[in-house]
Protein backbone atom coordinates (compact mmCIF):
# COMPACT_ATOMS: atom_id res chain seq x y z
CA UNK A 1 0.00 0.00 0.00
CA UNK A 2 3.08 2.44 0.99
CA UNK A 3 4.94 1.17 -1.85
CA UNK A 4 1.78 2.32 -4.35
CA UNK A 5 1.77 5.57 -2.61
CA UNK A 6 5.25 6.48 -3.13
CA UNK A 7 5.70 5.32 -6.85
CA UNK A 8 2.43 6.83 -7.59
CA UNK A 9 4.16 9.95 -5.80
CA UNK A 10 7.21 9.59 -8.08
CA UNK A 11 5.37 9.24 -11.13
CA UNK A 12 2.92 11.52 -11.15
CA UNK A 13 5.95 14.06 -9.89
CA UNK A 14 8.03 13.48 -12.31
CA UNK A 15 5.25 13.61 -15.11
CA UNK A 16 3.83 17.07 -13.65
CA UNK A 17 7.37 18.82 -13.43
CA UNK A 18 6.23 19.15 -9.26
CA UNK A 19 9.53 21.15 -7.66
CA UNK A 20 9.12 18.94 -4.65
CA UNK A 21 8.58 15.98 -5.84
CA UNK A 22 9.68 15.19 -9.53
CA UNK A 23 12.66 12.85 -9.90
CA UNK A 24 14.03 15.19 -13.13
CA UNK A 25 16.22 17.18 -11.18
CA UNK A 26 18.92 19.18 -12.32
CA UNK A 27 21.67 16.76 -10.43
CA UNK A 28 19.56 13.21 -12.13
CA UNK A 29 20.49 15.53 -14.93
CA UNK A 30 24.46 15.57 -14.41
CA UNK A 31 24.38 11.87 -13.73
CA UNK A 32 23.23 11.14 -17.21
CA UNK A 33 26.37 13.17 -18.04
CA UNK A 34 28.42 11.56 -15.65
CA UNK A 35 27.47 8.19 -17.00
CA UNK A 36 28.12 9.35 -20.49
CA UNK A 37 24.39 8.67 -21.45
CA UNK A 38 20.83 10.38 -23.25
CA UNK A 39 23.00 13.29 -24.42
CA UNK A 40 20.61 15.10 -25.66
CA UNK A 41 19.34 15.49 -22.08
CA UNK A 42 22.17 17.36 -20.57
CA UNK A 43 22.03 20.47 -19.29
CA UNK A 44 24.41 22.94 -21.14
CA UNK A 45 25.60 26.43 -20.72
CA UNK A 46 24.07 29.37 -22.75
CA UNK A 47 25.91 32.55 -21.64
CA UNK A 48 25.47 32.81 -18.30
CA UNK A 49 22.29 30.66 -17.71
CA UNK A 50 22.55 26.58 -17.10
CA UNK A 51 19.78 25.52 -19.29
CA UNK A 52 17.79 22.28 -19.16
CA UNK A 53 16.57 20.42 -22.11
CA UNK A 54 12.46 19.31 -21.78
CA UNK A 55 12.23 15.27 -21.33
CA UNK A 56 9.66 13.63 -23.19
CA UNK A 57 8.37 11.84 -19.96
CA UNK A 58 7.45 15.31 -18.62
CA UNK A 59 4.01 16.76 -19.19
CA UNK A 60 4.20 20.51 -20.81
CA UNK A 61 2.64 23.13 -19.47
CA UNK A 62 -0.39 22.92 -21.64
CA UNK A 63 -0.57 18.89 -20.88
CA UNK A 64 -0.35 19.48 -17.23
CA UNK A 65 -3.43 21.51 -17.24
CA UNK A 66 -4.99 19.16 -19.33
CA UNK A 67 -4.26 16.40 -16.72
CA UNK A 68 -5.19 18.09 -13.94
CA UNK A 69 -8.36 19.30 -15.92
CA UNK A 70 -8.89 15.37 -16.25
CA UNK A 71 -8.58 14.73 -12.69
CA UNK A 72 -11.40 17.27 -11.92
CA UNK A 73 -13.65 16.57 -13.41
CA UNK A 74 -13.83 12.89 -12.40
CA UNK A 75 -16.56 11.92 -10.74
CA UNK A 76 -17.03 8.82 -8.42
CA UNK A 77 -19.67 6.73 -7.24
CA UNK A 78 -20.65 6.77 -3.80
CA UNK A 79 -18.67 5.89 -0.89
CA UNK A 80 -16.12 4.93 -3.66
CA UNK A 81 -13.30 7.42 -3.38
CA UNK A 82 -12.87 11.23 -1.94
CA UNK A 83 -13.12 14.23 -3.91
CA UNK A 84 -10.07 14.47 -5.94
CA UNK A 85 -11.03 17.81 -7.21
CA UNK A 86 -10.00 18.77 -4.15
CA UNK A 87 -6.42 18.32 -4.63
CA UNK A 88 -5.93 20.43 -7.90
CA UNK A 89 -4.18 23.21 -7.54
CA UNK A 90 -5.15 26.37 -8.01
CA UNK A 91 -3.92 26.68 -10.82
CA UNK A 92 -3.91 23.55 -12.65
CA UNK A 93 -0.33 22.82 -11.94
CA UNK A 94 0.34 19.51 -10.05
CA UNK A 95 -1.88 17.57 -7.46
CA UNK A 96 -1.48 18.24 -3.15
CA UNK A 97 -2.27 16.40 -0.16
CA UNK A 98 -3.12 12.89 -1.67
CA UNK A 99 -3.71 10.33 0.90
CA UNK A 100 -2.78 6.79 0.45
CA UNK A 101 -6.27 5.69 -0.84
CA UNK A 102 -6.49 8.38 -3.38
CA UNK A 103 -3.10 7.50 -4.85
CA UNK A 104 -4.60 3.93 -5.05
CA UNK A 105 -7.46 5.10 -6.93
CA UNK A 106 -5.18 7.37 -9.41
CA UNK A 107 -2.61 4.37 -9.78
CA UNK A 108 -5.41 1.81 -11.07
CA UNK A 109 -8.32 4.12 -12.21
CA UNK A 110 -7.13 7.32 -13.71
CA UNK A 111 -3.35 7.63 -14.55
CA UNK A 112 -3.70 4.90 -17.32
CA UNK A 113 -6.34 6.92 -18.97
CA UNK A 114 -5.23 10.53 -18.45
CA UNK A 115 -2.14 10.44 -19.80
CA UNK A 116 -2.62 7.79 -22.87
CA UNK A 117 -2.40 11.32 -25.46
CA UNK A 118 -0.07 12.91 -23.20
CA UNK A 119 3.10 11.35 -23.64
CA UNK A 120 4.71 8.82 -25.95
CA UNK A 121 3.25 5.56 -26.60
CA UNK A 122 6.11 3.74 -25.25
CA UNK A 123 6.03 5.84 -21.75
CA UNK A 124 1.87 5.52 -21.86
CA UNK A 125 2.45 1.52 -22.74
CA UNK A 126 5.10 1.43 -19.61
CA UNK A 127 2.72 3.07 -17.32
CA UNK A 128 -0.26 1.03 -17.89
CA UNK A 129 1.64 -2.21 -17.62
CA UNK A 130 2.62 -0.79 -14.12
CA UNK A 131 -0.91 0.10 -13.23
CA UNK A 132 -1.89 -2.92 -14.79
CA UNK A 133 0.64 -5.07 -11.88
CA UNK A 134 -1.17 -3.41 -9.15
CA UNK A 135 -4.38 -4.10 -10.25
CA UNK A 136 -3.47 -7.78 -10.31
CA UNK A 137 -2.13 -7.75 -6.89
CA UNK A 138 -4.93 -6.12 -5.45
CA UNK A 139 -7.34 -8.30 -6.38
CA UNK A 140 -9.52 -10.18 -3.77
CA UNK A 141 -8.55 -13.38 -5.41
CA UNK A 142 -5.05 -13.91 -6.31
CA UNK A 143 -3.81 -17.19 -8.72
CA UNK A 144 -0.64 -18.11 -7.71
CA UNK A 145 0.70 -18.62 -10.89
CA UNK A 146 -0.79 -14.79 -12.10
CA UNK A 147 1.78 -14.01 -9.32
CA UNK A 148 4.94 -16.18 -10.61
CA UNK A 149 4.37 -14.46 -14.28
CA UNK A 150 3.64 -11.15 -12.77
CA UNK A 151 7.01 -11.54 -10.81
CA UNK A 152 9.13 -12.40 -14.54
CA UNK A 153 6.88 -9.25 -16.24
CA UNK A 154 7.91 -6.66 -13.86
CA UNK A 155 11.85 -7.17 -14.33
CA UNK A 156 10.97 -6.34 -18.14
CA UNK A 157 8.76 -3.61 -17.23
CA UNK A 158 11.40 -1.97 -14.69
CA UNK A 159 14.00 -2.56 -17.40
CA UNK A 160 11.65 -0.67 -19.58
CA UNK A 161 11.33 2.51 -16.96
CA UNK A 162 15.33 2.44 -16.82
CA UNK A 163 15.01 3.10 -20.70
CA UNK A 164 12.70 6.25 -19.67
CA UNK A 165 13.25 7.92 -16.63
CA UNK A 166 16.49 9.36 -14.74
CA UNK A 167 18.71 7.33 -12.65
CA UNK A 168 17.46 9.59 -9.59
CA UNK A 169 13.93 7.55 -10.18
CA UNK A 170 14.95 4.52 -8.80
CA UNK A 171 14.85 4.48 -5.10
CA UNK A 172 14.21 1.57 -2.55
CA UNK A 173 10.51 2.06 -3.20
CA UNK A 174 10.82 1.14 -7.41
CA UNK A 175 13.00 -1.66 -5.75
CA UNK A 176 10.38 -2.99 -3.66
CA UNK A 177 8.17 -3.66 -6.47
CA UNK A 178 9.98 -6.59 -7.21
CA UNK A 179 9.05 -8.56 -4.34
CA UNK A 180 5.12 -7.87 -3.99
CA UNK A 181 4.38 -10.73 -6.31
CA UNK A 182 6.46 -13.01 -3.93
CA UNK A 183 4.76 -11.55 -0.90
CA UNK A 184 1.60 -12.03 -2.20
CA UNK A 185 2.12 -15.48 -2.55
CA UNK A 186 3.46 -16.05 0.98
CA UNK A 187 1.20 -14.53 2.39
CA UNK A 188 -2.43 -13.86 0.61
CA UNK A 189 -4.32 -11.44 -0.64
CA UNK A 190 -3.25 -7.79 0.32
CA UNK A 191 -6.49 -6.34 0.81
CA UNK A 192 -6.27 -8.86 3.85
CA UNK A 193 -3.45 -7.15 4.74
CA UNK A 194 -3.06 -3.41 4.22
CA UNK A 195 -3.27 -0.59 6.27
CA UNK A 196 -6.36 1.19 4.95
CA UNK A 197 -8.57 0.49 8.18
CA UNK A 198 -5.80 1.28 10.77
CA UNK A 199 -4.54 4.61 9.11
CA UNK A 200 -8.69 5.39 9.31
CA UNK A 201 -8.44 4.43 12.50
CA UNK A 202 -5.54 6.42 13.16
CA UNK A 203 -7.45 9.61 11.86
CA UNK A 204 -10.52 9.20 14.34
CA UNK A 205 -8.14 9.26 17.04
CA UNK A 206 -6.16 12.77 15.69
CA UNK A 207 -9.65 13.92 15.84
CA UNK A 208 -9.85 13.97 19.21
CA UNK A 209 -7.25 15.86 19.37
CA UNK A 210 -8.71 18.88 21.24
CA UNK A 211 -5.61 20.73 22.95
CA UNK A 212 -2.76 20.62 20.42
CA UNK A 213 -0.41 21.10 23.55
CA UNK A 214 -1.15 17.82 24.71
CA UNK A 215 -2.04 15.69 21.96
CA UNK A 216 -1.60 12.58 23.84
CA UNK A 217 -3.75 13.40 26.43
CA UNK A 218 -6.12 14.39 24.33
CA UNK A 219 -6.27 10.89 22.26
CA UNK A 220 -6.06 9.00 25.75
CA UNK A 221 -8.64 10.88 27.33
CA UNK A 222 -11.28 11.04 23.79
CA UNK A 223 -10.31 7.31 23.91
CA UNK A 224 -11.19 6.80 27.39
CA UNK A 225 -14.73 8.00 26.68
CA UNK A 226 -15.41 6.45 23.39
CA UNK A 227 -14.70 3.11 25.07
CA UNK A 228 -17.11 4.19 28.23
CA UNK A 229 -19.81 4.80 25.52
CA UNK A 230 -19.65 1.77 23.41
CA UNK A 231 -20.02 -0.11 26.62
CA UNK A 232 -22.90 1.62 27.67
CA UNK A 233 -24.78 1.48 23.90
CA UNK A 234 -24.58 -2.27 24.03
CA UNK A 235 -27.80 -1.69 26.66
CA UNK A 236 -29.51 0.57 25.04
CA UNK A 237 -32.08 -1.47 22.65
CA UNK A 238 -34.66 1.26 21.96
CA UNK A 239 -31.87 3.85 21.48
CA UNK A 240 -30.06 3.96 17.60
CA UNK A 241 -26.35 3.50 18.51
CA UNK A 242 -23.22 2.41 16.40
CA UNK A 243 -24.31 -1.11 16.92
CA UNK A 244 -28.11 -1.23 15.67
CA UNK A 245 -27.32 1.61 13.06
CA UNK A 246 -28.56 0.69 9.31
CA UNK A 247 -25.61 1.44 6.92
CA UNK A 248 -25.52 4.20 4.74
CA UNK A 249 -26.92 2.54 1.67
CA UNK A 250 -28.96 -0.16 3.72
CA UNK A 251 -32.16 -1.60 1.39
CA UNK A 252 -33.43 -3.52 4.26
CA UNK A 253 -34.89 -6.58 4.39
CA UNK A 254 -37.20 -7.78 1.32
CA UNK A 255 -39.68 -10.69 1.49
CA UNK A 256 -39.13 -14.03 -0.60
CA UNK A 257 -41.05 -14.78 -3.44
CA UNK A 258 -41.89 -17.63 -5.35
CA UNK A 259 -41.45 -15.34 -8.30
CA UNK A 260 -38.07 -14.03 -8.86
CA UNK A 261 -39.60 -11.24 -10.95
CA UNK A 262 -41.08 -9.91 -7.82
CA UNK A 263 -37.91 -9.91 -6.00
CA UNK A 264 -36.48 -6.93 -8.03
CA UNK A 265 -37.49 -4.16 -4.97
CA UNK A 266 -35.44 -1.67 -3.79
CA UNK A 267 -35.17 1.26 -1.14
CA UNK A 268 -36.91 4.42 -3.08
CA UNK A 269 -35.38 7.51 -2.18
CA UNK A 270 -36.35 11.86 -3.07
CA UNK A 271 -39.64 12.42 -4.38
CA UNK A 272 -41.88 10.06 -5.26
CA UNK A 273 -43.69 11.42 -8.94
CA UNK A 274 -46.37 9.51 -11.35
CA UNK A 275 -45.62 8.55 -14.66
CA UNK A 276 -48.07 7.44 -17.05
CA UNK A 277 -47.00 5.12 -19.76
CA UNK A 278 -48.06 4.14 -23.23
CA UNK A 279 -49.17 1.10 -24.77
CA UNK A 280 -45.62 0.37 -26.02
CA UNK A 281 -43.69 1.04 -22.78
CA UNK A 282 -46.43 -1.35 -20.81
CA UNK A 283 -46.15 -3.72 -23.38
CA UNK A 284 -42.28 -4.15 -23.88
CA UNK A 285 -42.09 -3.99 -19.89
CA UNK A 286 -44.52 -6.63 -19.32
CA UNK A 287 -42.63 -9.01 -22.56
CA UNK A 288 -39.91 -8.51 -20.89
CA UNK A 289 -40.97 -9.70 -17.35
CA UNK A 290 -42.24 -12.67 -18.60
CA UNK A 291 -39.59 -13.74 -21.79
CA UNK A 292 -37.20 -13.83 -18.14
CA UNK A 293 -38.68 -14.92 -15.55
CA UNK A 294 -42.30 -16.79 -16.57
CA UNK A 295 -41.19 -20.50 -16.94
CA UNK A 296 -44.89 -21.64 -18.71
CA UNK A 297 -43.21 -23.51 -21.47
CA UNK A 298 -45.05 -22.37 -24.30
CA UNK A 299 -42.00 -20.87 -25.80
CA UNK A 300 -42.40 -17.59 -24.58
CA UNK A 301 -38.47 -16.54 -24.81
CA UNK A 302 -38.67 -17.22 -28.94
CA UNK A 303 -41.66 -14.96 -28.93
CA UNK A 304 -41.40 -12.09 -32.15
CA UNK A 305 -42.06 -9.22 -32.81
CA UNK A 306 -46.02 -9.52 -34.22
CA UNK A 307 -46.60 -12.01 -31.14
CA UNK A 308 -45.55 -9.51 -28.54
CA UNK A 309 -48.42 -6.88 -28.69
CA UNK A 310 -50.59 -10.15 -28.40
CA UNK A 311 -49.00 -11.87 -25.55
CA UNK A 312 -50.33 -9.72 -22.67
CA UNK A 313 -53.80 -10.50 -23.38
CA UNK A 314 -53.21 -14.32 -24.35
CA UNK A 315 -51.09 -14.75 -20.90
CA UNK A 316 -54.01 -12.81 -19.21
CA UNK A 317 -56.95 -15.15 -20.28
CA UNK A 318 -54.52 -18.20 -20.23
CA UNK A 319 -53.69 -17.45 -16.23
CA UNK A 320 -57.26 -16.95 -15.26
CA UNK A 321 -58.18 -20.48 -17.56
CA UNK A 322 -55.99 -22.71 -15.02
CA UNK A 323 -57.36 -20.21 -12.35
CA UNK A 324 -60.76 -21.06 -12.89
CA UNK A 325 -59.64 -25.47 -13.54
CA UNK A 326 -58.09 -24.90 -10.20
CA UNK A 327 -54.55 -25.47 -11.12
CA UNK A 328 -52.21 -26.67 -8.65
CA UNK A 329 -49.30 -24.35 -10.88
CA UNK A 330 -51.35 -21.07 -10.79
CA UNK A 331 -50.28 -19.47 -7.72
CA UNK A 332 -51.46 -15.93 -6.20
CA UNK A 333 -47.84 -14.36 -7.67
CA UNK A 334 -48.86 -15.46 -10.96
CA UNK A 335 -52.27 -14.93 -10.99
CA UNK A 336 -51.29 -11.16 -9.93
CA UNK A 337 -48.44 -10.76 -12.44
CA UNK A 338 -50.86 -12.20 -15.40
CA UNK A 339 -52.78 -8.89 -14.70
CA UNK A 340 -52.38 -5.42 -16.42
CA UNK A 341 -50.34 -2.92 -14.34
CA UNK A 342 -52.11 0.12 -14.21
CA UNK A 343 -51.33 2.71 -17.20
CA UNK A 344 -49.93 5.42 -14.00
CA UNK A 345 -46.68 4.34 -12.48
CA UNK A 346 -43.98 5.27 -9.69
CA UNK A 347 -41.26 7.08 -10.69
CA UNK A 348 -38.14 8.01 -7.82
CA UNK A 349 -35.10 10.04 -8.76
CA UNK A 350 -32.63 7.33 -6.79
CA UNK A 351 -32.98 4.30 -4.88
CA UNK A 352 -30.84 1.47 -2.97
CA UNK A 353 -30.29 -1.99 -4.66
CA UNK A 354 -28.85 -4.46 -2.95
CA UNK A 355 -26.65 -2.17 -1.03
CA UNK A 356 -25.86 0.31 -3.92
CA UNK A 357 -26.88 3.74 -4.57
CA UNK A 358 -28.31 4.27 -8.68
CA UNK A 359 -29.73 7.69 -9.19
CA UNK A 360 -31.40 8.78 -12.78
CA UNK A 361 -28.78 10.41 -15.17
CA UNK A 362 -31.02 14.00 -14.67
CA UNK A 363 -30.33 14.41 -11.31
CA UNK A 364 -26.66 12.79 -11.72
CA UNK A 365 -25.35 15.56 -13.67
CA UNK A 366 -26.20 18.17 -10.18
CA UNK A 367 -24.28 16.11 -7.73
CA UNK A 368 -20.65 15.61 -7.04
CA UNK A 369 -20.76 11.81 -7.42
CA UNK A 370 -21.91 9.58 -10.60
CA UNK A 371 -24.21 6.51 -9.74
CA UNK A 372 -26.08 6.69 -12.96
CA UNK A 373 -23.88 3.83 -14.57
CA UNK A 374 -25.08 0.34 -15.59
CA UNK A 375 -23.94 -2.83 -16.98
CA UNK A 376 -25.99 -6.35 -17.25
CA UNK A 377 -24.07 -9.44 -18.67
CA UNK A 378 -24.97 -10.66 -22.09
CA UNK A 379 -25.99 -14.65 -22.77
CA UNK A 380 -22.03 -15.13 -23.87
CA UNK A 381 -19.24 -13.07 -22.54
CA UNK A 382 -20.41 -9.83 -24.26
CA UNK A 383 -21.51 -6.86 -21.55
CA UNK A 384 -24.08 -3.99 -22.01
CA UNK A 385 -23.69 -0.90 -20.64
CA UNK A 386 -25.98 2.65 -20.35
CA UNK A 387 -26.77 5.18 -18.32
CA UNK A 388 -30.02 5.10 -16.18
CA UNK A 389 -33.18 7.30 -16.88
CA UNK A 390 -35.86 6.30 -14.85
CA UNK A 391 -36.67 3.90 -11.84
CA UNK A 392 -40.23 3.07 -12.45
CA UNK A 393 -42.18 0.75 -9.94
CA UNK A 394 -45.23 -1.01 -11.39
CA UNK A 395 -47.72 -2.31 -8.63
CA UNK A 396 -49.79 -5.36 -9.30
CA UNK A 397 -52.75 -7.13 -7.14
CA UNK A 398 -52.49 -8.58 -3.57
CA UNK A 399 -50.01 -6.10 -3.09
CA UNK A 400 -47.02 -7.27 -5.48
CA UNK A 401 -44.59 -4.49 -7.17
CA UNK A 402 -41.58 -4.71 -9.70
CA UNK A 403 -38.88 -2.05 -9.53
CA UNK A 404 -37.57 -1.48 -13.66
CA UNK A 405 -34.91 0.67 -14.54
CA UNK A 406 -35.49 2.38 -18.07
CA UNK A 407 -31.88 2.91 -19.37
CA UNK A 408 -30.26 4.55 -22.59
CA UNK A 409 -28.01 1.26 -23.72
CA UNK A 410 -25.04 2.36 -25.49
CA UNK A 411 -23.64 0.42 -29.02
CA UNK A 412 -21.40 -1.95 -28.26
CA UNK A 413 -20.01 -3.35 -31.70
CA UNK A 414 -16.31 -2.63 -32.82
CA UNK A 415 -17.23 0.81 -33.79
CA UNK A 416 -18.32 2.18 -30.80
CA UNK A 417 -16.63 0.47 -28.09
CA UNK A 418 -12.85 -0.44 -28.27
CA UNK A 419 -10.64 -2.31 -25.50
CA UNK A 420 -6.94 -1.64 -25.20
CA UNK A 421 -4.52 -2.74 -22.99
CA UNK A 422 -7.25 -3.17 -20.44
CA UNK A 423 -8.76 -0.08 -20.58
CA UNK A 424 -12.46 -0.41 -22.33
CA UNK A 425 -13.66 2.56 -24.33
CA UNK A 426 -17.32 3.30 -25.39
CA UNK A 427 -18.73 6.01 -27.98
CA UNK A 428 -21.64 7.08 -25.83
CA UNK A 429 -23.61 8.98 -28.40
CA UNK A 430 -24.43 5.68 -30.10
CA UNK A 431 -27.40 4.59 -29.01
CA UNK A 432 -28.71 1.00 -29.14
CA UNK A 433 -32.59 -0.82 -28.27
CA UNK A 434 -34.49 1.85 -27.99
CA UNK A 435 -37.30 -0.38 -27.90
CA UNK A 436 -35.55 -2.87 -25.62
CA UNK A 437 -34.90 -0.02 -22.26
CA UNK A 438 -35.76 -1.64 -19.06
CA UNK A 439 -34.55 -4.34 -16.98
CA UNK A 440 -35.32 -5.42 -13.65
CA UNK A 441 -33.36 -3.16 -10.55
CA UNK A 442 -31.85 -6.38 -9.55
CA UNK A 443 -30.30 -7.16 -12.85
CA UNK A 444 -28.31 -4.12 -12.97
CA UNK A 445 -24.69 -3.46 -11.73
CA UNK A 446 -22.96 -0.31 -10.98
CA UNK A 447 -20.03 0.95 -13.26
CA UNK A 448 -18.98 4.48 -13.80
CA UNK A 449 -17.30 6.34 -16.52
CA UNK A 450 -14.43 8.26 -17.26
CA UNK A 451 -13.76 10.84 -19.93
CA UNK A 452 -11.28 9.82 -22.53
CA UNK A 453 -9.35 12.31 -23.41
CA UNK A 454 -7.54 10.67 -26.43
CA UNK A 455 -10.60 9.67 -28.61
CA UNK A 456 -12.69 12.64 -27.85
CA UNK A 457 -15.20 14.65 -25.67
CA UNK A 458 -18.10 11.47 -26.85
CA UNK A 459 -15.82 8.88 -25.60
CA UNK A 460 -15.52 7.54 -22.01
CA UNK A 461 -13.35 4.99 -19.95
CA UNK A 462 -15.80 1.93 -18.19
CA UNK A 463 -14.74 1.38 -14.94
CA UNK A 464 -16.55 -1.16 -13.00
CA UNK A 465 -17.34 -0.96 -9.17
CA UNK A 466 -16.43 -3.68 -6.68
CA UNK A 467 -17.80 -2.19 -3.57
CA UNK A 468 -16.82 -2.75 0.04
CA UNK A 469 -18.57 -5.28 2.29
CA UNK A 470 -20.99 -7.02 -0.60
CA UNK A 471 -19.62 -9.96 -2.11
CA UNK A 472 -20.92 -12.19 -5.22
CA UNK A 473 -21.37 -15.81 -3.27
CA UNK A 474 -19.64 -18.30 -6.52
CA UNK A 475 -21.50 -21.77 -6.87
CA UNK A 476 -18.63 -23.70 -8.08
CA UNK A 477 -19.56 -27.01 -6.98
CA UNK A 478 -17.22 -26.43 -3.25
CA UNK A 479 -20.44 -27.47 -0.82
CA UNK A 480 -17.74 -27.56 2.42
CA UNK A 481 -16.29 -23.97 1.49
CA UNK A 482 -18.30 -20.82 0.94
CA UNK A 483 -16.22 -19.28 -1.13
CA UNK A 484 -16.54 -15.22 -1.37
CA UNK A 485 -15.13 -13.74 -4.52
CA UNK A 486 -14.93 -10.13 -5.49
CA UNK A 487 -12.82 -10.03 -8.41
CA UNK A 488 -9.43 -12.31 -9.83
CA UNK A 489 -6.17 -11.53 -10.79
CA UNK A 490 -6.61 -13.22 -13.90
CA UNK A 491 -9.51 -10.70 -15.18
CA UNK A 492 -6.51 -8.42 -15.83
CA UNK A 493 -3.54 -9.50 -18.37
CA UNK A 494 -0.39 -8.22 -17.82
CA UNK A 495 1.28 -8.07 -21.68
CA UNK A 496 4.74 -6.24 -21.81
CA UNK A 497 5.42 -5.05 -25.10
CA UNK A 498 9.00 -4.12 -25.30
CA UNK A 499 7.94 -2.02 -28.42
CA UNK A 500 11.23 -0.01 -29.98
CA UNK A 501 12.53 1.40 -26.73
CA UNK A 502 16.24 1.55 -28.51
CA UNK A 503 15.17 4.16 -30.67
CA UNK A 504 13.32 6.02 -28.49
CA UNK A 505 14.22 9.51 -28.51
CA UNK A 506 13.07 11.20 -24.63
CA UNK A 507 13.41 15.37 -25.90
CA UNK A 508 10.43 17.08 -26.22
CA UNK A 509 9.56 18.36 -29.41
CA UNK A 510 7.34 21.07 -28.02
CA UNK A 511 9.72 23.19 -25.86
CA UNK A 512 13.31 22.80 -26.29
CA UNK A 513 15.28 23.86 -22.93
CA UNK A 514 13.63 25.38 -19.71
CA UNK A 515 15.96 27.92 -18.21
CA UNK A 516 17.85 27.01 -14.88
CA UNK A 517 16.94 30.34 -12.33
CA UNK A 518 20.24 30.40 -11.38
CA UNK A 519 24.25 31.91 -12.54
CA UNK A 520 26.64 29.35 -13.64
CA UNK A 521 29.41 28.41 -11.30
CA UNK A 522 31.72 25.74 -10.53
CA UNK A 523 29.10 23.84 -8.17
CA UNK A 524 26.35 24.34 -10.74
CA UNK A 525 28.87 23.44 -14.34
CA UNK A 526 27.42 20.78 -16.26
CA UNK A 527 29.83 17.75 -16.77
CA UNK A 528 31.74 17.68 -19.71
CA UNK A 529 34.22 14.66 -19.02
CA UNK A 530 35.39 12.60 -16.78
CA UNK A 531 38.33 14.67 -15.61
CA UNK A 532 36.36 16.10 -12.47
CA UNK A 533 35.53 12.89 -10.96
CA UNK A 534 37.45 11.01 -8.99
CA UNK A 535 39.56 8.21 -9.91
CA UNK A 536 41.37 5.02 -8.53
CA UNK A 537 44.74 6.81 -8.02
CA UNK A 538 42.87 9.92 -6.34
CA UNK A 539 41.19 7.15 -3.86
CA UNK A 540 44.04 5.50 -2.90
CA UNK A 541 46.33 9.04 -2.16
CA UNK A 542 42.96 10.17 -0.26
CA UNK A 543 42.93 7.53 1.60
CA UNK A 544 46.94 7.48 3.00
CA UNK A 545 46.07 11.16 3.71
CA UNK A 546 43.25 9.68 5.62
CA UNK A 547 45.14 7.17 7.42
CA UNK A 548 47.39 10.05 8.58
CA UNK A 549 44.83 12.22 9.85
CA UNK A 550 43.79 9.27 12.01
CA UNK A 551 47.02 8.84 13.24
CA UNK A 552 46.99 12.35 14.59
CA UNK A 553 43.47 12.63 15.47
CA UNK A 554 44.64 9.19 17.58
CA UNK A 555 47.37 10.96 19.03
CA UNK A 556 45.69 13.94 20.03
CA UNK A 557 42.78 11.88 21.74
CA UNK A 558 45.23 9.86 23.59
CA UNK A 559 46.77 13.44 24.48
CA UNK A 560 43.72 14.50 25.88
CA UNK A 561 42.69 11.56 27.86
CA UNK A 562 46.12 11.82 29.70
CA UNK A 563 45.45 15.33 30.85
CA UNK A 564 42.01 14.28 31.88
CA UNK A 565 43.44 11.21 34.09
CA UNK A 566 46.21 13.76 35.49
CA UNK A 567 43.37 16.16 36.58
CA UNK A 568 41.31 13.18 38.09
CA UNK A 569 44.09 11.87 39.76
CA UNK A 570 44.97 15.61 41.36
CA UNK A 571 41.09 15.59 42.68
CA UNK A 572 41.39 12.43 44.33
CA UNK A 573 44.22 12.87 46.12
CA UNK A 574 42.65 16.26 47.23
CA UNK A 575 39.76 14.47 47.99
CA UNK A 576 41.41 11.97 50.30
CA UNK A 577 43.34 14.92 52.13
CA UNK A 578 40.54 16.59 53.21
CA UNK A 579 39.00 13.09 54.28
CA UNK A 580 42.31 12.78 56.78
CA UNK A 581 41.78 16.53 57.66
Amino acid sequence: MHIEKNVCDSLLGTLLGDPHKSKDTDNARRDLAKLGIRHELHLFEDGNKLMKPAADYTFSEANRRKFCHFIRSVKFPDGFASNLSKNVAQNDSRLLGLKSHDCHVIMQRLLPVGCRSLVNKNIWSTIVELCTFFKQLCASTVNVSDMVEAQNQLVLILCKLERIFPPAFFDIMIHLVLHLPEEAILGGPVHMRWMYPFERYLKRLKDYVRNAAKPEGSIAEGYVVDEALTFCSRYFDDVETRFNRPDRNDDGIHPTRQLSVFESQCKPLGKQSYVELDNNDRDNADEHKQELHVRLGEGCLNINKVHRTEFTGWFFEKIYAMHRMQAPEVTTELLSLSSKTNMVVSSYPACIVNGVRFVTHDRDVRLRTQNSGVSVPGTGQEMFYGQLQQILEFSYLNGFSVVLFRCKWFKCDSKHMVTENNITSIDINGEAYKDDQFILASQAKHVFYVADPSRGPNWRVVQHVKHRSIWDITDDGLSDIDLLQHNNSSNFTLFVDLGNLQEINLLRRDQDVIPIVQPVTNASRPVTDDSSFLNDADEVELSDEEDESVEEYADEETDAETEIDTEEDDDDRSYHASDSD
